[in-house]
């Protein structure tokens, strides 16, 4: 019997359409998967398996072969489990016929059946409205995430067995629809307000000026002085996000795991990395490339607090960023490319003492990161 089964996978914030192929012949009982998986993916062999039989169904004791179409495009991520435990069932006759062209299943299976959330469902979704993909089965945690498109038709569903009796018609489960706005993710900046600077007249007139025209800024001044404090509250003084910035935003803490449940980026994000910070933490990378901290503060605010203290060849990396608003990573495996549009504020003390006024020393700081700052 043959199956096929729509799904997704991300390269960086754009997505890709999957089509699932199962197909279950005689032989000796064996599960293949094929068509560039990852390790997430060929391991989800077993949680597929242990998750069809704690379900309540017959595991088919046949020649099991997954194809991941198209072959030729790099596969991973723990979503693809929902669809390929659903293309067995219907290749096995359990799943009676359904519309599979407008249908997409995103979902992680746990080893009792129960769909797990997945990181970049948001992103997904958005991606399937190219492919004229008009319902998509996802997580119950990941609903309101997704509930965002509207135009979309989003099924949250809790397990297995529920996603059986909803493609056989004897579970009627209606479209998820948001009741109530949702929430930022940074939730302590809600605590946090402009109004808490006491004085500085000169230092609120800067930040003003630097939050109507989007402008990079650095504080010089003693320890104690307030820079940080002020920094921290410039978020509170600039424009909420526009619904297609946030959506933006809210992709990037979507595939960088960082977005809770419920939560929607409605205001200016605020990073403030340490200075012990890489360059690569700073910028992105890793095997499959990620989003760094530049992307993350994409449409807010990036703060280097004690900018002597960081590396020369961090702050080299932020050159491009300011420059293009954008930051391309390359790497063996993909050449991915993030926005990276943001304000930099950077602080520093007069002198390395903190306490003492040396021009020098300042002039020699501000020269090194001249070029940096002046996108």
């Amino acid at each position: 019997m043959y199956s096929k089964i729509n799904t997704c996978v991300l390269q960086g914030l754009n997505g890709n359409i999957v089509e699932v192929e199962t197909d279950l012949s005689r032989g000796l009982p064996v599960f293949n998967i094929v068509g560039l998986p990852d390790t997430s993916i060929k391991e989800s062999k077993e949680r597929v398996r242990t998750a069809i039989k704690n379900s309540g169904y017959e595991f088919p004791l046949s020649r099991i072969t997954i194809n991941l179409a198209p072959a030729n495009l790099k596969k991973e991520g723990s979503q693809m489990d929902l669809a390929i435990a659903v293309g067995i069932l219907k290749s096995s006759g359990i799943i009676s016929e359904f519309d599979i062209n407008n249908t997409i299943f995103i979902g992680e299976l746990s080893l009792d059946g129960k769909l797990n959330p997945v990181q970049g469902a948001l992103p997904m979704v958005i991606a399937m409205r190219k492919w004229n993909i008009s319902k998509c089965i996802v997580p119950y945690e990941n609903k309101d995430e997704c509930s965002v498109i509207e135009d979309m038709e989003i099924i949250p569903i809790k397990n297995l067995k529920d996603v059986v009796d909803f493609l056989n018609n004897e579970l009627h489960i209606n479209p998820y629809i948001r009741e109530k706005e949702l929430i930022n993710p940074n939730d302590d900046n809600h605590f946090l307000d402009f109004s808490d600077i006491k004085g500085q007249a000169g230092l609120k007139r800067a930040l003003e000026v630097a939050a109507a025209g989007s402008h990079n800024m650095l504080i010089i001044g003693p320890p104690g002085a307030g820079k940080t404090m002020a920094a921290k509250r410039l978020p509170t003084i600039m424009p909420e996000l526009s619904f297609e910035e946030s959506i933006e935003v809210t992709n990037i803490y979507s595939i960088s795991g960082l977005l809770p449940p419920n939560s929607l980026v409605k205001d200016p994000p605020f990073r403030s990395p340490h200075h012990t910070a890489s360059a690569i933490s700073l910028i992105g990378g890793g095997r499959v490339p990620k989003p760094g901290e530049v992307s993350l503060a994409h449409n807010g605010v990036l703060f280097l607090d004690e900018l002597p203290e960081f590396p020369k060849k961090v702050l080299e990396v932020l050159r491009q960023p300011l420059e293009d608003g954008i930051v391309t990573i390359s790497r063996t495996s993909a050449s991915l490319t993030y926005p990276a549009k943001f304000m930099f504020i950077a602080s520093l003390n007069p002198c390395p003492c903190g306490s003492k006024e040396q021009g020098h020393y300042i002039l020699e700081v501000i020269s090194q990161v001249k070029s940096t700052m002046s996108a």
